[in-house]
């Protein structure tokens, strides 16, 4: 028998002590009244509670991703943003999008994160509400632990 959900927040009925980072996991799938679908997964870095990002990192990581993702899916990327955990993201698409098809299309725009050698994008007062607060180092180290983590395990959240 399935476990019953007991809260209406997603993340919140997620056995943290079972999933193994780093993962894509579908989150919600929803259908509006005209039909779009809308699709959020949670996209994990660090293993829940045991680990987590450091703002600047977080930050940076937030800034990259959510910037060329765009590039991977032109028109579909609705949002992408930090977890208060700091532990992940989470990923908000338009259509009916599964965990393995965005875990390759991350896995793309990681990798390029993993290597970046240019300025981060957006950082400066005019664009950004805490501008000071980057670590490109961090997000360049926690894209590749990601990259590494799902090349070898895979996007699964648990493990057999």
């Amino acid at each position: 028998m399935a476990e019953e959900k007991k809260y209406k927040v997603d993340s919140f009925n997620l056995d943290h002590t079972k999933v193994v980072a780093p993962f894509v996991r579908l989150a919600a799938r929803k259908t509006g009244p005209k039909g779009d679908v809308v699709t959020k997964f949670d996209i994990r870095f660090c293993q829940p509670n045991k680990e987590f990002m450091e703002t600047g990192t977080i930050h940076t990581i937030e800034h990259l991703v959510a910037e060329y993702i765009r590039d991977e899916m032109p028109g579909d990327v609705i949002d992408f943003s930090p977890m208060g955990c700091r532990t992940g993201f989470y990923f908000t698409v338009w259509g009916d999008y599964d965990e393995a098809s965005i875990a390759a299309h991350l896995l793309n725009v990681l990798k390029k994160v993993a290597q970046w050698d240019k300025p981060v994008p957006a950082t400066t007062e005019k664009e950004c509400g805490n501008y000071r607060d980057h670590n490109l180092d961090g997000a360049k180290k926690m894209a590749r632990k990601w990259v590494e983590g799902i090349e070898r395990k895979g996007w699964n959240c648990y493990i057999d």
